[in-house]
């Protein structure tokens, strides 16, 4: 996905621009890490105290260069418009949020407020048209059979949670202003692979194979994850 990124972001703005940042759920701060590594000014928001604290200390680690361009706050992602003012920023991340939030416009249309025009917005959603292939590649026949009529399921951690529909998600992003301009996936080949599994020998080879995958019908559509990118009219 950070491949799918970069290749958003340098179509979208001229080589050696220092972007405004905002990675909204960031989690640990992976993303949020490797774009201030890249120059890039980057204000990340976590709610969850065990993930921000994790991600102060992978800051703390960082020369400080890369410190001085990453500002971390602990809020609800819902909240974007308390702590920054519209048109903020050039680039808006949210990835693997979507699926903890029970309505999601909301969310959206604020992400959506905080792009300056022409900015980039970042979504990681579950696929919703695809919920039946994980269990179905596992040989859960019944759970195949009733994913095909729900958009609720229970993620790794033992969650119930919810996916998005590509179209849904199209109509939204054109109905806040931010329509989609491209979209990939995530996890084609990949996602049935257990959590401890080790890292094959030819990495390279699976990540540029997924990688063609994302960006290929018909595989991208039945994805486990969908990587859209709205552009801020």
């Amino acid at each position: 996905m950070a491949r799918q990124l970069d290749e958003q972001i340098a179509g979208r703005f001229p080589v050696g621009q220092r972007l405004r940042v905002l990675d909204v759920g960031m989690g640990q701060g992976t993303q949020a890490l490797r774009l201030a590594r890249l120059g890039h000014q980057v204000t990340g928001v976590e709610q969850d105290a065990t993930m921000i604290a994790a991600a102060r200390e992978a800051l703390a680690a960082q020369p400080e260069g890369i410190r001085e361009r990453v500002r971390l706050v602990q809020g609800d992602g819902r909240d974007t418009g308390v702590h920054f003012l519209p048109g903020s920023f050039d680039v808006v991340l949210c990835h693997g949020v979507l699926m903890y939030v029970e309505e999601p416009d909301r969310l959206v249309a604020g992400l959506a407020r905080m792009l300056a025009p022409g900015g980039l917005l970042s979504l990681l959603v579950r696929n919703g048209d695809a919920l039946a292939m994980r269990p179905g590649l596992s040989g859960d026949w019944a759970g195949a059979l009733a994913a095909f009529d729900t958009t609720v399921y229970r993620n790794r951690l033992g969650l119930d949670v919810r996916a998005d529909r590509l179209a849904t998600l199209t109509a939204t992003l054109a109905g806040i202003g931010a329509p989609l301009h491209a979209w990939y996936g995530v996890r084609v080949f990949t996602d049935t692979a257990a959590d401890d599994a080790p890292v094959p020998d030819d990495v390279e080879t699976l990540l540029a194979a997924e990688e063609r995958a994302g960006r290929t019908d018909p595989y991208r559509g039945v994805a486990a994850l969908l990587h859209l990118c709205g552009v801020r009219g």
